[in-house]
């Protein structure tokens, strides 16, 4: 496959398909690493990028964004092929990785708030804000941008093309609400029976309750930040809280027993879904997103060090979920079966794979 630029490369992500209870019921994960900067943030980049306004002659927008990370390495890696200039407004809750894969992509990062690693959304968009009301500088204002969730159309599409119209639930992280609602909202339209459920940190607040101190990176709202307009309650039939050592015990689980490296958002929601799992019908299929690369945190999630300074303790997974990855076939007919007339996915080298990986 040759490309023009990076661009391009932007979608169709493979989808790894794991059985569970034995075959009875299908968990897909859409493997949204893939795209060019590890995350699912750079459908949604290009969306908000190709819908500002340019200045006479075509001259490209200065952009400003508030980020956690990934939405800031998407937009730098896109202003960087359109000729932009980009400031990222970050705080120290981002992993440094995120941070630094701005700063070589070409991109200005601003840091703010507590240098304890304590959210500072509020502080973040202030400033945005702020620079916004320059001549010629534009707030992407991800949280409030429908163009945000429209760059998911793209992804339901490629869900229903890999496997087909038999999905009954769709289980994602919840932060902006892009990735979730747009997908959801696409996805309804083929599949008005479907299930959706959204899936936040505890102590973020966009389902309610109190709001504290959480470490699952780039998903939920802290308390005393705005819940953006992108969410629409509306399409999430349910909302869900996972602690940090949940989530966190999913991601060793993930990559330990699949060889699958994902971050927290991630966990949160595979966690729900194989909770989901356990009393789903036979034949449910279960569909999550896998919305960055585990690599963004190794020094991390995957860091007992760093798991031990904030006093997050880890569950075992293989026990806790017995039941739903046993590999006990109790209902062969439920295997999963790739829909007729699906077409496979080029890769890199010309040749053809299926867009989805099963794992028995």
């Amino acid at each position: 496959m040759i490309v023009e630029n990076i661009l391009e490369t932007i979608g169709n992500t493979p989808v790894l398909h794991i059985p569970l209870r034995g075959g009875e019921v299908s968990l897909f994960i859409k493997l949204e690493m893939f795209n060019p900067t590890g995350s699912m943030k750079d459908r949604m980049a290009l969306s908000m990028i190709r819908n500002l306004p340019h200045g006479e002659h075509g001259a490209p927008p200065e952009v400003v964004e508030s980020s956690s990370g990934n939405t800031a390495s998407g937009l730098s890696m896109i202003s960087a092929v359109m000729g932009m200039k980009f400031t990222a407004l970050m705080d120290h809750h981002a992993s440094s990785d995120k941070i630094n894969t701005v700063r070589a992509l070409g991109g200005e990062v601003i840091v703010v708030g507590n240098p304890d690693g304590t959210l500072a959304t509020g502080m973040r968009d202030s400033l945005a804000k702020e620079m916004s009301l320059k001549e010629g500088v534009h707030w992407t204002e991800q949280h409030n941008n429908p163009a945000n969730s429209d760059g998911y159309e793209s992804l339901a599409a490629e869900l229903l093309r890999d496997i087909g119209p038999s999905i009954t639930h769709f289980v994602s992280a919840i932060g902006t609400g892009g990735s979730l609602c747009g997908t959801a909202r696409a996805l309804r339209r083929t599949l008005p029976a479907l299930r959706v459920i959204g899936v936040e940190p505890a102590g973020s607040v966009v389902f309610g309750g109190s709001g504290h101190v959480y470490h699952q990176s780039g998903t939920g709202t802290p308390a005393g930040a705005d819940v953006g307009l992108v969410i629409d309650y509306d399409v999430i039939d349910h909302g869900r809280k996972v602690n940090d050592g949940a989530a966190f015990s999913v991601c060793r689980y993930l990559a330990r027993k699949h060889g699958l490296l994902v971050g927290g958002s991630t966990g949160g929601a595979v966690f729900e879904a194989l909770r989901i799992a356990r009393n789903a019908p036979r034949g449910s299929r279960i569909v999550t997103l896998a919305c960055d690369s585990g690599t963004k945190y190794l020094d991390s999630i995957y860091n007992d060090e760093w798991l031990a300074a904030r006093n997050i303790g880890l569950t075992s997974i293989d026990d806790d979920f017995a039941d739903v990855l046993a590999d006990k076939m109790t209902a062969p007919n439920m295997v999963y079966q790739k829909p007729a007339g699906t077409a496979a996915s080029p890769t890199s080298n010309g040749t053809a794979r299926n867009s989805i990986i099963a794992l028995a």
